[in-house]
């Protein structure tokens, strides 16, 4: 099993930021697809920003201009940079790793937008 852990998040005033971490237990450059997703109480699980082991990007229209997506080859790890947060970005915040046919989650890491 892959083990994925995020770390990061937290309570943010609007046109704040924080820097979501994955930290993963084998090479994250082993997966064809990392990414970010994130769900808001009574919503469906959507998807905020991916990147692929070529580092393409690609980025849900909501959060393009203010989110980045990284990765720390030294480190192992996975980012999400967030920028002028809004209210709407409220929501659990997973990690998600991706073969052909296999895909892992992480626990999720809570990031509330509230002044």
């Amino acid at each position: 099993q892959v083990q994925l852990v995020e770390s990061g998040g937290g309570l943010v005033q609007p046109g704040g930021s924080l820097r979501l971490s994955c930290a993963a237990s084998g090479s994250i450059f082993s997966f064809n697809v990392m990414g970010w997703y994130r769900q808001a109480p009574g919503k469906q699980r959507e998807l905020v920003a991916a990147i692929t082991s070529g580092g393409s990007t690609n980025y849900a229209d909501s959060v393009k201009g203010r989110f980045t997506i990284s990765r720390d080859k030294v480190k192992n790890t996975l980012y999400l940079q967030m920028n002028s947060l809004k209210p709407e970005d409220t929501a659990v915040y997973y990690c998600n790793a991706a073969h052909l046919l296999s895909g892992y989650w992480g626990q999720g890491t809570q990031v509330t937008v509230s002044s």
